[in-house]
């Protein structure tokens, strides 16, 4: 089963969500808010992909951290950021065939489906 993860007021969720669902793909969709994320499962996205890639430096929540919280980043420390705040998770992390992929553009998902443009 194809998971996609995120936060459902977040414009790309929508966008890729919207995508799949056009091309008729069944996936689940998972909300960090509502749902919530263990760390296991955060642990199996850092372990594919990179914790400087999966903390979102550029949104809001991250920005209106105290600048100490900011310091001296570590996997451990971001991974205790995210836990605590899944808006700091960039979106859409999409779960495909036992793989973790980051973001979203119509090319990209075309590509991880098979699908021709």
């Amino acid at each position: 089963m194809t998971r996609i993860y995120g936060i459902k007021n977040c414009d790309t969720i929508k966008k890729a969500r919207k995508w799949l669902e056009q091309q008729q793909l069944p996936h689940q969709y998972i909300d960090y808010r509502q749902d919530g994320i263990s760390a296991e499962l955060l642990a199996e996205f850092m372990q594919q992909l990179s914790w400087q890639e999966l903390l979102n430096t550029k949104g809001t929540t991250y920005r209106a951290l105290p600048d100490a919280d900011k310091q001296d980043m570590t996997a451990e420390k971001a991974a205790q950021l995210m836990l605590a705040q899944p808006a700091m998770i960039k979106r859409p992390v999409l779960e495909h065939n036992g793989k973790y992929h980051l973001g979203f553009s119509e090319q990209q998902y075309q590509t991880l489906f098979g699908l021709s443009a």
